[in-house]
């Protein structure tokens, strides 16, 4: 499986793909230096594919020094969820 990131400056996704199959996408949009993500869609035959593309979007965080506002309430949920990653989140 390979996820690709796009970025244009003000909003951009994470795309898992396996093969030709879209296996999910989680979707922001910039905020000054924080990113919101909005949307998080994952393809039923690929379980635990949310939990990866959030992996990717933290580690973009991380490397990049900025912050995340969690409005999908998939995400919202995770960050809820996992004190280990509320190194990113925007107070």
């Amino acid at each position: 499986m390979e996820i690709k990131h796009y970025d244009d400056g003000k909003k951009g996704h994470f795309k898992a793909i396996e093969g030709d199959v879209q296996a999910g996408i989680m979707t922001y949009v910039w905020a000054g230096d924080k990113f919101i993500i909005e949307h998080t869609v994952g393809n039923p035959d690929f379980k635990g594919i949310g939990k990866k593309l959030l992996d990717e979007a933290i580690a973009f965080a991380r490397n990049n020094n900025s912050k995340i506002i969690p409005l999908c309430p998939f995400a919202k949920k995770m960050f809820d969820k996992h004190e280990d990653i509320r190194d990113v989140l925007a107070q």
